[in-house]
């Protein structure tokens, strides 16, 4: 599941668009639907012509309501920004423009609407070289455009084609194993209680799980989970998400608060963080573009995730931050805000209302106010920037998929920091080992001193599971009378070499996603089930069986009966025992052959074919075939024309 955002300019027909792709108006205020004009987030969704579900965070584009804009930017995949035909560029293009290259949101689609209304096929051209003009050196410098006018339908296929091919590209919420989701609405439901939604993104969110609500620390249970209006038992990353939570009312929680799972997320008032100051911003009071320092102990209102809240900037290093300039900045907030080191975040000014800035958290916990000059602040954080030693490891393995323990330390330049992080790395459970069957009991006892150990992050881990899951289902949908799709099969479909995937498939059936039967791999959850028409079949073979045990009908009668899949089921849950290519038993029936036979050889020192044939007034296809069993299976041997126990 994807998430897109809208952005542009107020009354460029955003709202219009998202009700002509998704058939939901997402304007949902009464004040909203009076005045024509978003002022709070709304909220759609639709499928992609390949099946792919997305939801649509509709923002208002009015200067007065950036913030509720900011509210639900900050964590969608793709941006649908709009410019309408008619009016071209304005200044709330630019803004969210540059809040989006703030947040790196690189993944886009540029729709000019309202065509209907352009004056010619010469305006349009005009239009296009304009929003190309203010496009450049941005992060949807490449975006690709299309031509749209949600009133006459023009441009709506070739936008949803558009869609598809971009958001094939990977998602920005990869799970890492820690749920969160911020909070971008907060309201009841009768007989249910508080319900927030937001935007999952990272880990996975479960009914009956306990949750907390940062940074209050407040506990709460969730009741229900439910995304575009359809109940579900497990939420995944990047999907939008309603939440019935137990335990909390309305008047606890509000927008910006963090549902977090554990004890891992806290709140915090001192964030360091690297800010990038925007070159030029529209002074709404002096009605033009100017350029004015950012100055020790200015006060801002800073963003992140769902969150707004007043802070006062401390500059680290520098007297004043010029425009166009990127520097280091502790943020002093007058109340607590859950985040975690590498989200974004924008700063405007309070008033007028402008946005200036933004960047990248560093540390949300520095733990105290630093020294503005201290230069071995500034070092801290630039390494800081780069990454920890675990931060290292991890990006490594997430990049490179599955790898050994020796592969991985050694990662130029950690030298003898790698082995500590990869602990650590293993103890968040932001890494794991695929232990290796092969790998000898001491070294199982600490995977860490076996090099050759499989480790993977969790991430990709959770990514190939996906893919296990998706392969097996398919399988099990094409061949519901099979046991289990064959191993090779599965190896082959997931691109693994033969160790690793020995190892994934041990790991997935520790953690009881499949069951590995040997020669095939199935889904824990998939049992075989006859129809009743089967039932019926099923029932008068093994009458046949009964009717005549000892010159039972062949293989091939049998699968003329039930058919090949049928066949199989019987003969993988022993319902029918197969001696040779075309002899087969009813398992009693074979275990009766095979005691008499033995006790024959017992009292008489050996036994011959025909012997067999006639113990039980068969012929000599059957006699043959289960004495050659016999014989594979190491019971007895063959002596001239006579058999032997082994």
């Amino acid at each position: 599941m994807r998430v897109i955002g809208t952005a542009g300019h107020v009354d460029h027909g955003k709202s219009a668009l998202v009700l002509a792709l998704t058939g939901i108006d997402p304007d949902r205020l009464r004040e909203e639907k009076e005045r024509g004009l978003t002022i709070d987030l709304g909220f759609a969704w639709f499928t992609l012509p390949d099946g792919e579900p997305v939801g649509v965070i509709d923002v208002p584009g009015h200067r007065d309501f950036i913030e509720n804009m900011l509210a639900g930017v900050g964590s969608i995949d793709a941006t649908l920004f709009v410019v309408a035909a008619d009016e071209s560029v304005m200044p709330q293009t630019r803004e969210h423009l540059a809040i989006l290259d703030l947040l790196e949101i690189d993944t886009g689609i540029v729709a000019i609407t309202k065509t209907d209304l352009a004056e010619s096929e010469e305006w349009l051209e005009l239009v296009v070289d304009d929003v190309a003009q203010t496009l450049a050196g941005t992060v949807l410098e490449d975006a690709p455009l299309v031509l749209t006018s949600a009133r006459s339908g023009r441009g709506l296929d070739e936008l949803l084609a558009v869609l598809e091919r971009v958001l094939a590209t990977p998602q920005r919420h990869p799970d890492r194993g820690r749920p969160r989701l911020p909070i971008d609405r907060v309201f009841s439901v009768s007989g249910f209680g508080t319900v927030v939604t937001g935007t999952l993104i990272d880990g996975t969110l479960e009914t009956g799980q306990e949750i907390r609500i940062q940074p209050q620390g407040l506990k709460a249970r969730i009741r229900g989970l439910q995304t575009h209006k359809e109940k579900i038992d497990r939420a995944v990353p990047g999907s939008r998400v309603a939440v019935n939570l137990s335990g909390v009312d309305t008047d606890q929680v509000a927008r910006g608060d963090v549902v977090a799972t554990g004890d891992w997320l806290e709140g915090t008032t001192l964030v360091d963080v690297r800010m990038r100051y925007l070159p030029d911003i529209l002074w709404p009071d002096l009605g033009q573009f100017a350029q004015r320092p950012l100055r020790h102990n200015t006060r801002l209102k800073f963003y992140t995730g769902a969150a707004e809240v007043m802070g006062r900037v401390r500059l680290l290093g520098q007297q004043a931050l010029l425009p166009e300039q990127v520097g280091w900045v502790q943020l002093e907030l007058q109340e607590p805000i859950a985040m975690v080191r590498g989200d974004h975040y924008i700063v405007r000014l309070p008033s007028p209302p402008t946005t200036v800035g933004g960047g990248i958290v560093v540390d949300p916990h520095p733990g105290r106010k630093h020294r503005r000059f201290r230069s071995a602040v500034v070092d801290r954080l630039e390494t800081l920037a780069e990454g920890s030693p675990a931060d290292i490891l991890l990006q490594t393995l997430e990049r490179d998929g599955v790898t050994s323990v020796n592969d991985l330390l050694d990662v130029g330049g950690l030298e003898e920091r790698a082995h500590g992080a990869l602990a650590d790395l293993l103890d968040e459970g932001r890494a794991l080992i695929l232990n290796d069957e092969r790998l000898h009991d001491a070294e199982l006892a600490d995977p860490l001193d076996s090099g050759q150990a499989l480790v993977v992050s969790r991430v990709w881990w959770s990514s190939l599971v996906e893919r296990i899951v998706d392969a097996l289902s398919s399988y099990h949908e094409s061949f519901p009378l099979r046991q289990g799709m064959p191993r090779e099969a599965l190896r082959s479909r997931l691109h693994l070499d033969p160790r690793t995937f020995d190892a994934v498939a041990a790991q997935a059936e520790r953690e009881g996603v499949v069951v590995d039967e040997g020669a095939s791999v199935r889904l824990s959850a998939h049992a075989v089930e006859l129809k009743p028409q089967q039932k019926e079949q099923v029932t008068e073979l093994l009458s046949r069986f009964q009717q005549d045990p000892y010159a039972p009908p062949s293989v091939k009668e049998a699968v003329e009966m039930v058919g090949e899949d049928v066949y199989r089921v019987l003969i993988s849950r022993e319902d029918l025992v197969q001696v040779s290519p075309d002899v087969v038993f009813l398992p009693e029936t074979y275990q009766t052959m095979v005691s008499r036979i033995r006790a024959r050889i017992e009292r008489g020192g050996s036994v011959t074919l025909a012997e067999v044939r006639d113990m039980f007034d068969s012929s000599r296809k059957y006699a043959q075939a289960i004495l050659e069993h016999l014989d594979e299976k190491g019971v007895t041997k063959r002596v001239g024309d006579k058999r032997v126990l082994r």
